[in-house]
């Protein structure tokens, strides 16, 4: 019986290092956020999550992927080093009304004094948002050094926005001063 056992005991042990496991997950309002992403062949790791909430209303899961983890917001925002946002939607028939509102509600906070150039970057990306979001739509919202924010909706590319200082405006929406959810801020800083 010993034996047995034993061998069981080894069996087990050896599955569980030769074979690989999917990434696990985390749960944050009953959606599931990968540990890692693959970004443009670099592995990005799961910071924090949080909800986005409005009116007492879970709008979407948001998790933050870096590199390596930190809980400084101004690093966050500034750093020119692989980045994403996932936001999984748990509320559903979102217009594109009031999903592109909203960003313009957050880049009139981060970018009030916009120049042209900047003006028409934040055009476009809101220009993105045109189908609104149902549940379970998952836009991936990346930071790529010399290449630009990409925005992926359900795995399909929407577009590309070059430049850093766009980047920055836009990363300061969720982990600025004035951020769009302070708890949303707070989690995804991994607080």
């Amino acid at each position: 019986m010993k034996i047995m056992l034993k061998s069981i005991f080894v069996f087990s042990l050896m599955f569980l290092v030769f074979f690989d496991f999917p990434a696990a997950a985390r749960e944050i309002g009953a959606v599931q956020l990968p540990d890692t992403i693959e970004l443009a062949g670099k592995t990005l790791h799961l910071n924090g999550a949080g909800l986005r909430t409005k009116f007492f209303f879970k709008i979407y899961a948001g998790g933050l992927y870096l590199e390596s983890p930190s809980s400084d917001a101004t690093e966050i925002i500034n750093a020119d080093a692989p980045m994403m946002v996932r936001m999984h939607f748990i509320h559903d028939n979102i217009s594109a009304d009031k999903l592109q509102n909203g960003w313009k509600e957050g880049f009139a906070l981060t970018a009030p004094a916009a120049q042209e150039e900047m003006r028409q970057a934040i055009a476009s990306f809101i220009a993105m948002f045109a189908d609104g979001a149902k549940e379970n739509d998952i836009f991936d919202i990346s930071w790529q050094p010399g290449h630009g924010v990409g925005v992926v909706k359900n795995g399909s590319s929407l577009g590309v926005i070059s430049g850093l200082d766009f980047k920055k405006v836009l990363f300061a929406i969720w982990f600025g001063n004035d951020p769009v959810d302070d708890d949303l801020k707070e989690g995804m800083l991994g607080k």
